[in-house]
């Protein structure tokens, strides 16, 4: 953008400019958000992101509203992401202003909050920011009635599995203490949003690769088999016998039971599983409790491929033989990098191989 002109823009876009100037300004910044080149172009104006930023108290809602969509184009970008963090009152404000029952705009903050945190740096900005009263009470809002009348905040579930992508995140949740995880647990089958639900998954899925606290999850305080498996099941009749080895929640299901019906967080739902996988208490449970019925039953009705091949790497590993010793734990496991090259180049050839069969 010119020089010249990138410094009358920021005239139209100052708190006392005329109200009809100032919307078309904001109207142009939101047009040139919408590419990549435009969003690198926003970042390289100096004050014009805090200039944008204080626009989202403006007395006029149309331009508040605009301001917001500006911020969510911005974010969903990461090569902005470093600038936006350096506007240092954005952080703090946004996260305030999430948590007030009142806001009308949550639903846009909830969804720039969600772009920040994809990344690791910034997602270490936003945690640090919530710190742990903040994720406390991003459980209460999503394990709650609804919190705010004029916003779903559905993008909560996304936001708290960015934020179990780092360690952190997921020692929080994982605190035996605080009984934590447990409050989500029985959002993996409610049916409702299902970004708020593939969310959820997808914080337990983080939460598996701690796999130190596989017997934790799996034993009676937390129980998280159950939670996993249920989304998975369909009607199916067993014998007896196999009706036995299940868990008390998957015994005797309805002939109509529904599955989960998105694939994406099906696919979640048994990478869990195989994560459980890794060590060998993990495998015994597994094994005990019936999980190669409800994934045989899912593989004869799933459709989509990418889904039955991560489901058949379960199996696998649930009908095969326990590892030599030394090797129980398989997140521990060392990989010769010759082997590693090999096992990409397979899981490659793997991908293309699906998408070929996904677009015939």
């Amino acid at each position: 953008m010119d020089p010249s002109l990138a410094s009358e823009l920021l005239t139209f876009l100052c708190p006392s400019a005329r109200a009809d100037v100032k919307s078309h300004a904001v109207e142009y910044v939101l047009g040139v958000s919408g590419t990549s080149e435009g969003r690198r172009s926003l970042c390289d104006l100096p004050g014009l992101l805090t200039a944008l930023f204080a626009l989202t108290s403006d007395p006029l809602p149309t331009v508040i509203q605009d301001a917001y969509h500006i911020l969510v184009n911005l974010t969903s970008d990461p090569c902005t992401h470093r600038a936006l963090l350096d506007v240092p009152t954005l952080l703090p404000t946004l996260t305030s202003r999430l948590f007030d029952p009142q806001y009308v705009y949550s639903d846009s903050i909830c969804s720039a909050l969600c772009n920040l945190s994809r990344e690791e740096e910034s997602c270490r900005a936003v945690l640090a920011t919530l710190e742990s009263p903040g994720i406390s009470k991003i459980l209460d809002i999503m394990c709650g009635p609804r919190y705010n009348p004029a916003a779903t905040l559905e993008y909560l579930g996304p936001l708290m599995c960015n934020l179990t992508q780092l360690s952190e995140g997921r020692d929080f949740l994982l605190d035996r203490d605080r009984c934590v995880i447990q409050r989500i647990l029985s959002h993996t089958h409610i049916q409702g949003s299902v970004v708020r639900r593939g969310g959820i998954v997808g914080t337990l899925r983080n939460c598996c690769f701690n796999h130190g606290n596989h017997t934790w999850l799996l034993g009676d305080n937390v129980d998280l088999l159950p939670f996993l498996l249920l989304p998975l099941a369909g009607g199916e009749e067993y014998t007896d016998e196999e009706m036995e080895t299940l868990p008390a929640d998957l015994q005797y299901l309805p002939e109509d039971k529904q599955r989960e019906s998105d694939p994406d967080i099906r696919k979640m739902l048994i990478e869990c599983l195989q994560l459980l996988c890794a060590t060998r208490d993990g495998r015994r449970v597994l094994k005990d409790r019936g999980t190669y019925l409800i994934l045989r039953s899912l593989h004869s009705w799933e459709k989509e491929p990418s889904v039955r091949r991560a489901c058949e790497k379960v199996i696998e590993i649930l009908i095969g033989d326990e590892p030599e010793p030394g090797l129980e734990n398989l997140l521990e496991v060392k990989v010769p990098t010759e082997v590693e090259e090999k096992l990409k180049h397979l899981d490659e050839e793997e991908e293309k191989e699906l998408q070929e069969e996904t677009a015939q």
